[in-house]
């Protein structure tokens, strides 16, 4: 998902039912040491304008949405292993197209008016409806790129549904009774169970669409372990869902929290000394050159005065690039494209204008991990020269006819993102002698000039959805190609040879055949330039030490429901 993919439509909201009192929760006892009640407080740097799991597109989004909706499955800690949810166990057939899924029992809906005030117990036609939801043409829908090509029917279903849903659903997805849904897929595809983990797949009930419409963004109904209580232009408040179904290993009723508070932080320096106030308990992407300043001296800790805290350190499956429109007639050209990716030096971006923040990428669009050796794969290395001729071929020696060009950037003034912006823009015209204007722009005007084909040249950030190449590849798939997409393959990069191994990838049952088959594709997007990879880096956190129980994975998606707050001794 792109990390930096918002609307910014906020509107007031309240919602009221029934929940655990602050006294209720300080006479719950938990076994095994955790204690329950209490706030749990964090900043975005991004305003979440929809809370529905299908428009959950991006981490800041998903970061609340994955509190009040269940996934039929889900990761576990280390977001690695696909692990049972809503469905207790699931089989895959022989030929490996269906999925049976036994929906577990005693799973409820959050209290809502739209059940008359009360929930009521999640059954396969729940997970039906969300699933038929997802594969619609509904504007609503901002996740069918993910299930059309590989669900039986979910295309045509696409196509019918443009302007309301029509019942039935998707052939493919079938409801046999209360407790077991089927999915039939067109072909066998390895990641189908990872993809099934995907926040943006949470379910949620047919009622809620028909009572909200539209202005379900506003009123999610889940089953997740935290329920909306307020939602404003300055916070969104989520509290304790007194029927989740979870338990921990002690056999305690999950979440602990009372109450999750999400505020907004203007920028990064005014989150830090937030944290330092102990006003929030979480810092997200933490720079680490303002640590120090923010948080205090060496001294100032030895002498207590500091927050005590701890910072948490995981490789993320992220990557940093330019993006380049493939429409636009500047970057039609691979020699073009393959010029300005030699004439950057990512290494030194990163160990002057970064500070050492970040990883130069040095191969291709997807990270190393469990799942891909990245070495596999040939990236660039700076070469001046070469990248000189390669424009002069083009017709645009010394940069010469060469147009002034914009790099689109959401993000703040002096903000990494900006930094790095702005090195890319030096090195282009000390290299080639181009000339790249700099704007920063809020996301929403950035995704304004992508869709509608204004941007040349744009920054952006993509984590995986789930811990599978395929997540990276399909960026640049032709099939996924949308009308005015927001992120899928906002590039318009077509190549009939690139989706023959995409596709015969996603085919592919063996994993160190499919993982030969995910290298060439990186390859191919590596030596048609289609884009510029820059960086990744990790993800650090840091949190009050009053915070128990708090991990976080590559994904870089937070799970809630079971951290506690035990305040540290004196």
């Amino acid at each position: 998902m792109f990390k930096r993919i918002l609307v910014f439509a906020i509107t007031a909201l309240s919602i009221i039912s029934c929940g655990d009192s602050s006294e209720d929760l300080a006479n719950k006892k938990a076994v095994g040491g955790a204690r329950y009640g209490g706030e749990f407080r964090f900043m975005s740097p991004e305003k979440v304008s929809s809370l529905l799991s299908l428009q959950a597109i991006d981490l800041y989004s998903q970061r609340i949405t994955s509190q009040l909706y269940d996934q039929l499955l889900r990761l576990d800690p280390s977001g690695q292993n696909v692990i049972p949810s809503l469905a207790e166990s699931y089989t895959v057939s022989n030929d490996g197209k269906t999925y049976t899924f036994k929906i577990r029992k005693g799973v409820f809906f959050h209290d809502d008016d739209c059940f008359g005030g009360e929930g009521r117990e999640l059954t396969a036609e729940d997970v039906k409806f969300t699933f038929d939801m997802a594969c619609s043409g509904l504007k609503i829908n901002e996740v069918s790129w993910l299930l059309l090509e590989r669900i039986q029917g979910a295309q045509a279903f696409n196509k019918a549904t443009k302007t309301a849903f029509k019942e039935g659903g998707v052939s493919g997805i079938k409801a046999v009774d209360n407790s077991t849904l089927t999915i039939t897929l067109n072909q066998p595809f390895a990641g189908f169970d990872k993809i099934l983990s995907y926040s943006g797949f949470g379910v949620f009930p047919k009622e809620a669409y028909d009572t909200y419409g539209a202005d379900l963004v506003n009123h999610p109904v889940g089953s997740g372990p935290f329920m909306l209580e307020e939602k404003t232009a300055d916070k969104v408040v989520l509290k304790r869902n007194p029927n989740y179904w979870r338990k921990d290993e002690f056999g305690n009723q999950l979440p602990f929290l009372g109450k999750i508070i999400m505020t907004y932080a203007t920028n990064k320096k005014s989150e830090l000394m937030a944290f330092r106030k102990e006003e929030i308990d979480l810092v997200l992407e933490i720079p680490a050159e303002e640590v120090e300043n923010v948080l205090g001296s060496l001294a100032e800790a030895q002498a207590g005065k500091t927050v005590k805290h701890k910072v948490d350190s995981k490789q993320s499956l992220n990557m940093t690039f330019i993006g380049l429109s493939h429409n636009n007639p500047i970057f039609k050209d691979v020699r073009v494209r393959q010029a300005f990716n030699l004439a950057i030096d990512r290494k030194s971006i990163v160990d002057n204008e970064l500070q050492g923040e970040g990883y130069p990428v040095t191969n291709g669009m997807i990270p190393n991990s469990e799942f891909f050796d990245a070495s596999k794969v040939k990236g660039f290395n700076v070469d001046i020269a070469k990248a000189k001729n390669l424009m002069a071929d083009a017709g645009f020696a010394d940069g010469k006819n060469f147009p002034a060009t914009t790099l689109y950037v959401n993000g703040t003034k002096d903000s990494d993102r900006h930094r790095l912006a702005l090195a890319i823009a030096k090195q282009l015209k000390t290299n080639l002698n181009v000339s790249i204007t700099v704007k920063l722009v809020s996301i929403e005007e950035r995704n304004k000039v992508v869709s509608n084909g204004t941007a040349a040249m744009w920054l952006s950030g993509w984590v995986a959805d789930y811990p599978d190449a395929e997540s990276f590849m399909s960026l640049f798939y032709g099939g996924n190609i949308q009308d005015n997409s927001k992120f899928i393959n906002p590039f318009k990069y077509k190549s009939e040879a690139f989706d023959k191994l995409y596709e015969a990838a996603n085919k592919e049952m063996d994993p160190a055949k499919r993982e030969a088959l995910f290298v060439k594709c990186d390859q191919m997007i590596v030596d048609d330039a289609v884009v510029m990879p820059m960086l990744s880096d990790d993800f650090v956190t840091m949190i009050n030490s009053r915070i128990r129980n708090f991990e976080t994975n590559s994904l870089e998606v937070l799970d809630f429901s079971t951290i506690f707050i035990k305040e540290p001794k004196e």
